[in-house]
């Protein structure tokens, strides 16, 4: 015995759905076409908000896994689905519904605050525009 406690045997545990990314060419296919709601990150390497928002997507693409597909798209190397969507700022959150976008958030936010707005535009029946001044305005 060697005074060191026993680590007890970690059990295996299930994937965990990543944040994948789009592109202008998947775009179509992997949001618009989705069975599942998707909510999309516009961000960009240069954006310290898309780095503060990451981990509250992850947490969320792991939590509603089934439920809510969560993907990003770099604005820098996909401008046309950018242009189209008129993000200006970023990070810009758009979820989209039956292929239609339900729901705009601009800027970094705490998850609690994403979560209540997702909800209640998954459940509403128009369309919600919400903004934070948090957002970093593109170059």
């Amino acid at each position: 015995m060697s005074g060191i406690p026993e680590v007890p045997e970690v059990p295996e545990v299930a994937e965990v759905p990543e944040v994948a990314e789009v592109t202008d060419a998947t775009f179509t296919a992997e949001v618009l076409g989705s069975d599942v709601p998707v909510l999309v990150e516009f961000w960009a390497t240069w954006c310290p908000p898309c780095r503060m928002i990451a981990p509250v997507l992850a947490e969320l693409a792991r939590e509603r896994a089934g439920t809510l597909s969560v993907r990003k798209i770099n604005s820098d190397e996909n401008p046309e689905t950018t242009r189209a969507y008129q993000v200006m700022s970023l990070p810009t959150m758009i979820l989209f519904r039956a292929g239609e976008p339900v729901l705009t958030v601009v800027g970094a936010q705490p998850k609690a605050r994403l979560e209540e707005r997702l909800d209640r535009a998954l459940t509403a029946q128009g369309a919600v525009a919400l903004t934070n001044v948090s957002a970093t305005s593109r170059p």
